[in-house]
């Protein structure tokens, strides 16, 4: 996998550097995991750090400046531009704790959104970039979320995300949760942030349950079953499938 760097000075690479040579570094490792348990057999073509301008305005129109698109990852690496979307997604709701969070968010769960996106290049997932996926991208979006929290984050990080998304939920559930979690796909990038994030937020939690709570933390038997869902024919929705309420 190369490593492309596009800024637009080169004194916005020298601010970054440091963190993107840790991250790049991070991502090897990661990768060994992913190789190793979850089918990671063929790695993208390259990562192109660049800036959350350029990511979201010039590489996509998708207001969150970290894609995969095909065999390429687009990140940015902007730690103070991370934190300043996170407290926009919140849409002027009073919840300091939340704020507080997002104000503070650390670089190790910034890696993890790298981390993210390298997972999607597994080959467990059925509908790898095989053409605009037009809905029910929950399950491996939310797998996406869950295991580079799960194995990069230590225990104290992971409950903190997982509390702080569970709360945005519960928040945000008035103004979009009359959609099914299988309506997220490619047409969700068109809304606002807040209900993209929403989705995101739901998968994670979906996946979370399903892992821990129905399948006694076996990961594999979850794709598993999601690969019989798949032979199947794709029949019924999903969330029939795995059982999961709206």
């Amino acid at each position: 996998m190369k490593t492309i760097y596009s800024f637009e000075t080169a004194k916005a690479y020298e601010k970054y550097r440091d963190i993107t040579e840790s991250f790049n570094r991070r991502l090897l490792d990661y990768q060994k995991l992913l190789e190793k348990d979850f089918a990671l057999t063929e790695l993208p073509k390259a990562i192109v750090w660049t800036s959350a301008e350029l990511a979201t305005t010039v590489f996509s129109e998708v207001p969150i400046p970290a894609f995969t698109n095909k065999d390429i990852i687009y990140m940015s690496p902007d730690l103070a531009e991370w934190r300043q979307l996170f407290l926009k997604q919140l849409d002027g709701k009073d919840l300091p704790h939340i704020e507080r969070f997002y104000a503070d968010y650390s670089e190790n769960q910034l890696f993890t959104i790298a981390a993210h996106e390298l997972t999607h290049h597994s080959d467990l997932f059925v509908d790898e970039f095989e053409g605009e996926r037009d809905d029910s991208i929950w399950f491996e979006e939310g797998m996406c979320q869950y295991l580079p929290r799960k194995f990069v984050l230590n225990p104290a990080e992971f409950d903190e995300i997982t509390a702080i998304e569970s709360e945005l939920v519960k928040v945000f559930t008035e103004d979009y949760g009359g959609r099914s979690l299988d309506d997220f796909g490619s047409a969700s990038y068109l809304g606002s942030l807040s209900s993209i994030m929403f989705d995101y937020w739901r998968s994670f939690l979906a996946v979370k349950e399903l892992i821990e709570g129905r399948f006694n933390n076996d990961i594999q038997a979850v794709f598993e079953q999601y690969r019989q869902w798949h032979e199947g024919g794709w029949k019924i929705p999903l969330t029939a499938f795995f059982g999961i309420g709206e």
